[in-house]
Protein backbone atom coordinates (compact mmCIF):
# COMPACT_ATOMS: atom_id res chain seq x y z
CA UNK A 1 0.00 0.00 0.00
CA UNK A 2 1.40 3.33 -0.99
CA UNK A 3 1.86 6.40 0.65
CA UNK A 4 -1.01 8.28 -1.20
CA UNK A 5 -3.05 4.98 -0.08
CA UNK A 6 -2.69 5.58 3.17
CA UNK A 7 -2.70 9.56 3.28
CA UNK A 8 -6.22 8.66 1.71
CA UNK A 9 -7.44 5.76 4.16
CA UNK A 10 -5.76 8.31 7.18
CA UNK A 11 -8.42 11.06 6.16
CA UNK A 12 -11.46 8.88 5.86
CA UNK A 13 -10.41 7.46 8.85
CA UNK A 14 -10.22 10.82 10.72
CA UNK A 15 -13.93 12.33 9.69
CA UNK A 16 -15.58 10.78 12.63
CA UNK A 17 -13.15 12.65 14.98
CA UNK A 18 -13.49 15.91 12.77
CA UNK A 19 -16.76 15.38 12.83
CA UNK A 20 -17.13 15.10 16.84
CA UNK A 21 -14.53 17.46 16.97
CA UNK A 22 -17.10 19.66 14.45
CA UNK A 23 -19.67 19.65 17.76
CA UNK A 24 -17.28 20.12 20.67
CA UNK A 25 -16.43 23.45 18.83
CA UNK A 26 -19.95 24.18 18.66
CA UNK A 27 -20.61 23.35 22.53
CA UNK A 28 -17.77 25.93 23.29
CA UNK A 29 -18.72 29.78 23.68
CA UNK A 30 -14.62 30.49 23.02
CA UNK A 31 -12.89 28.24 22.59
CA UNK A 32 -9.30 28.01 24.20
CA UNK A 33 -5.85 26.52 23.04
CA UNK A 34 -5.90 24.17 26.13
CA UNK A 35 -9.26 22.71 24.83
CA UNK A 36 -8.46 22.47 21.12
CA UNK A 37 -5.05 20.64 21.71
CA UNK A 38 -6.32 18.73 24.10
CA UNK A 39 -9.36 16.90 21.74
CA UNK A 40 -6.19 16.58 19.05
CA UNK A 41 -4.10 14.94 20.89
CA UNK A 42 -6.29 12.49 22.42
CA UNK A 43 -8.27 11.61 18.58
CA UNK A 44 -4.43 11.96 17.21
CA UNK A 45 -3.08 9.04 19.82
CA UNK A 46 -6.05 7.07 19.80
CA UNK A 47 -5.94 6.86 15.68
CA UNK A 48 -2.07 6.09 15.21
CA UNK A 49 -2.58 3.06 17.90
CA UNK A 50 -5.37 1.48 17.19
CA UNK A 51 -4.00 0.70 13.79
CA UNK A 52 -1.24 -0.96 15.20
CA UNK A 53 -2.74 -2.84 17.49
CA UNK A 54 -5.14 -4.35 14.88
CA UNK A 55 -1.73 -4.58 12.14
CA UNK A 56 -0.72 -7.48 15.06
CA UNK A 57 -3.87 -9.05 15.60
CA UNK A 58 -3.89 -9.34 11.91
CA UNK A 59 -0.98 -10.52 11.12
CA UNK A 60 -1.11 -13.62 14.14
CA UNK A 61 -4.13 -14.44 12.06
CA UNK A 62 -3.10 -13.91 8.74
CA UNK A 63 -2.34 -17.39 7.84
CA UNK A 64 -5.04 -18.82 7.85
CA UNK A 65 -7.05 -16.11 5.68
CA UNK A 66 -4.32 -14.85 3.10
CA UNK A 67 -6.33 -16.78 0.10
CA UNK A 68 -9.10 -14.47 0.79
CA UNK A 69 -7.65 -11.12 2.39
CA UNK A 70 -8.43 -9.13 -0.59
CA UNK A 71 -12.55 -10.00 0.31
CA UNK A 72 -11.60 -9.44 4.30
CA UNK A 73 -10.62 -6.27 2.94
CA UNK A 74 -13.58 -5.14 1.22
CA UNK A 75 -15.87 -6.52 3.43
CA UNK A 76 -14.01 -4.53 6.66
CA UNK A 77 -14.26 -1.10 4.73
CA UNK A 78 -17.52 -1.42 3.68
CA UNK A 79 -18.76 -2.00 6.80
CA UNK A 80 -16.57 0.54 8.48
CA UNK A 81 -17.73 3.09 5.54
CA UNK A 82 -21.55 2.22 5.52
CA UNK A 83 -21.75 2.51 9.41
CA UNK A 84 -20.32 5.91 9.31
CA UNK A 85 -22.96 6.76 6.55
CA UNK A 86 -25.31 5.31 8.45
CA UNK A 87 -24.86 7.28 12.00
CA UNK A 88 -24.66 10.54 9.80
CA UNK A 89 -28.10 9.94 8.07
CA UNK A 90 -28.98 9.24 11.91
CA UNK A 91 -28.22 12.25 13.18
CA UNK A 92 -27.88 11.18 16.84
CA UNK A 93 -26.65 14.38 19.02
CA UNK A 94 -26.14 12.99 22.33
CA UNK A 95 -22.71 13.60 22.65
CA UNK A 96 -21.20 15.26 25.63
CA UNK A 97 -19.24 18.12 25.03
CA UNK A 98 -16.63 17.85 27.93
CA UNK A 99 -13.05 17.58 27.25
CA UNK A 100 -11.98 15.84 30.93
CA UNK A 101 -10.26 12.92 30.63
CA UNK A 102 -12.69 10.38 30.89
CA UNK A 103 -15.30 11.46 28.29
CA UNK A 104 -11.95 11.98 25.50
CA UNK A 105 -11.30 9.01 26.42
CA UNK A 106 -14.47 7.58 25.53
CA UNK A 107 -14.68 9.41 22.59
CA UNK A 108 -11.16 8.62 21.06
CA UNK A 109 -11.71 5.22 21.87
CA UNK A 110 -15.45 5.17 19.86
CA UNK A 111 -14.10 7.20 17.04
CA UNK A 112 -11.36 4.86 16.71
CA UNK A 113 -12.76 1.41 16.72
CA UNK A 114 -12.52 1.46 12.31
CA UNK A 115 -8.83 2.14 12.76
CA UNK A 116 -8.30 -0.94 14.43
CA UNK A 117 -10.49 -2.46 11.75
CA UNK A 118 -7.85 -1.14 9.12
CA UNK A 119 -5.11 -2.10 10.99
CA UNK A 120 -6.47 -5.52 10.57
CA UNK A 121 -6.80 -5.20 6.73
CA UNK A 122 -3.13 -3.33 6.72
CA UNK A 123 -1.42 -6.89 8.25
CA UNK A 124 -2.55 -8.31 4.69
CA UNK A 125 -0.38 -6.03 2.53
CA UNK A 126 3.05 -5.11 2.83
CA UNK A 127 2.31 -1.96 4.53
CA UNK A 128 4.56 -0.10 6.91
CA UNK A 129 2.41 0.10 10.05
CA UNK A 130 4.44 2.38 12.12
CA UNK A 131 4.34 4.84 9.11
CA UNK A 132 1.13 5.00 8.60
CA UNK A 133 0.23 4.92 12.12
CA UNK A 134 2.11 8.37 12.21
CA UNK A 135 0.16 9.41 8.84
CA UNK A 136 -3.14 8.30 10.22
CA UNK A 137 -2.37 9.86 13.73
CA UNK A 138 -0.84 13.14 12.29
CA UNK A 139 -3.83 14.15 9.71
CA UNK A 140 -6.72 12.50 12.57
CA UNK A 141 -5.25 15.35 14.90
CA UNK A 142 -4.72 18.20 12.59
CA UNK A 143 -8.22 17.43 11.35
CA UNK A 144 -9.69 17.54 15.08
CA UNK A 145 -7.72 20.82 15.77
CA UNK A 146 -9.44 22.28 12.63
CA UNK A 147 -13.06 21.03 13.19
CA UNK A 148 -13.28 22.36 16.63
CA UNK A 149 -12.64 25.61 15.02
CA UNK A 150 -14.95 25.09 12.02
CA UNK A 151 -17.72 24.11 14.82
CA UNK A 152 -17.07 27.38 16.49
CA UNK A 153 -17.20 29.48 14.06
CA UNK A 154 -19.54 27.84 11.71
CA UNK A 155 -21.44 25.70 13.43
CA UNK A 156 -23.24 22.02 12.68
CA UNK A 157 -23.46 22.09 8.59
CA UNK A 158 -20.30 19.81 8.09
CA UNK A 159 -20.94 17.01 10.96
CA UNK A 160 -23.37 14.84 8.90
CA UNK A 161 -21.02 15.67 4.88
CA UNK A 162 -17.86 14.59 6.83
CA UNK A 163 -19.10 11.58 8.22
CA UNK A 164 -20.54 10.25 4.80
CA UNK A 165 -17.76 11.52 3.05
CA UNK A 166 -15.61 9.36 5.23
CA UNK A 167 -17.64 6.50 4.91
CA UNK A 168 -17.21 6.80 0.85
CA UNK A 169 -13.65 7.26 0.99
CA UNK A 170 -13.74 3.80 2.92
CA UNK A 171 -15.54 1.89 1.04
CA UNK A 172 -14.48 3.15 -2.41
CA UNK A 173 -10.92 2.40 -1.25
CA UNK A 174 -12.28 -1.35 -0.28
CA UNK A 175 -13.84 -1.73 -3.89
CA UNK A 176 -10.36 -0.73 -5.53
CA UNK A 177 -8.29 -3.29 -3.27
CA UNK A 178 -10.89 -5.79 -4.36
CA UNK A 179 -10.95 -5.09 -7.83
CA UNK A 180 -6.70 -4.88 -7.74
CA UNK A 181 -6.62 -8.47 -6.43
CA UNK A 182 -9.65 -9.98 -8.40
CA UNK A 183 -6.94 -8.49 -11.72
CA UNK A 184 -10.01 -6.33 -12.82
CA UNK A 185 -8.49 -2.54 -11.60
CA UNK A 186 -4.54 -1.61 -12.24
CA UNK A 187 -2.92 -0.24 -9.76
CA UNK A 188 -2.16 3.37 -11.56
CA UNK A 189 -1.03 5.08 -8.01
Amino acid sequence: MGAFEIIVISIGLAMDAFAVSICKGLSMSRIKLKNVLTIGAYFGIFQAVMPIIGYYLGRTFSVFVEAIDHWIVFILLLIIGTNMIVDALKNDETEDYKTDMKTMIVLALATSIDALAVGITFAFFETNIIFSAVIIGIITSALSVIGVNIGNKFGDKFDEKAKILGGIILILIGIKILLEHLGILVTLI
